[in-house]
């Protein structure tokens, strides 16, 4: 089992930043992939970033070259560092984690999730 619990998110003006944090319990948190999701109001739970049980990640294409996953194992944390923020990327966010080394891009390959932060970005 690993319980989630995201924190970072807020209100921000177009071009600012927020950096998000996911703090894991559990056993098994660094054999864990790791991912970030979101959902804007009306819309399905879209993808964000992922990363591996190590140092392999993967970006959806309209957060490419401004956000940046990391993990802490040590910490058993998760961040996504988010730059250059737009409009379009208010949603809330999601933090979550799929048993095994490999991440996904699909909602229904993660196990567990987190209860959401909030993120809107003003224009």
């Amino acid at each position: 089992q690993v319980q989630l619990v995201e924190s970072g998110g807020g209100l921000v003006q177009a071009g600012g930043s927020l950096r998000l944090s996911c703090a894991a319990s559990g056993r098994t948190f660094s054999s864990c992939a790791m991912g970030w999701f979101r959902q804007a109001p009306g819309k399905e739970r879209e993808f964000v970033a992922a990363i591996s049980w190590s140092v392999y990640t993967y970006y959806t294409d309209s957060v490419k070259g401004r956000f940046t996953i990391s993990r802490d194992n040590a910490k058993n944390t998760v961040y996504l560092q988010m730059n250059s923020l737009k409009p379009e990327d208010t949603a809330v966010y999601y933090c979550a984690a799929r048993e095994g080394l490999y991440y996904s891009d699909s909602v229904a390959a993660y196990d567990y999730w987190g209860q959401g932060t909030q993120v809107t970005v003003s224009s």
